[in-house]
């Protein structure tokens, strides 16, 4: 069985790492941690993706629209783990600039995962704007 416990320091390190980079206009990181392999989708608070292009896309669109940003919390709400699937549900906190306008809100978020050869990926990511 997949350690839960190194899956989440994965989690609060990489994944909150790729987040808060493409809040600052970054999209490598993000790219990094997402799967190549299909399916992979994102139903996202702006934009909607299904598939590596698509995907790709909705990444270089929205690291253009974001900024300075000042802060990016995680806060967990549940998550579970198997040998090739995990996932998590929580609140996204942001304080960043869309558009060159500072906002802060926050995202209700559900990420699927994918253990790869190389390691956790995501698969899948559902975001909507709380306030």
């Amino acid at each position: 069985m997949t350690d839960p416990y190194e899956f989440l320091a994965w989690v609060n390190i990489d994944v909150v790492a790729a987040e808060r980079a493409m809040l600052d206009g970054d999209d490598g990181p993000r790219r990094a941690i997402w799967s190549t392999q299909e399916p992979v989708s994102a139903l996202g608070a702006w934009r909607t993706a299904v598939g590596r292009t698509q995907l790709v896309e909705e990444f270089e669109v929205l690291a253009s629209t974001f900024s300075s940003c000042l802060a990016y919390e995680f806060d967990l709400l549940s998550y579970d783990v198997t040998d090739d699937f995990a996932y998590t549900t929580g609140y996204e906190r942001i304080e960043t600039s869309v558009d060159g306008v500072p906002r802060s809100f926050t995202l209700r978020s559900t990420q699927v995962y994918r253990h790869e050869a190389d390691g956790w990926k995501i698969v899948h990511r559902h975001a909507d704007i709380l306030s």
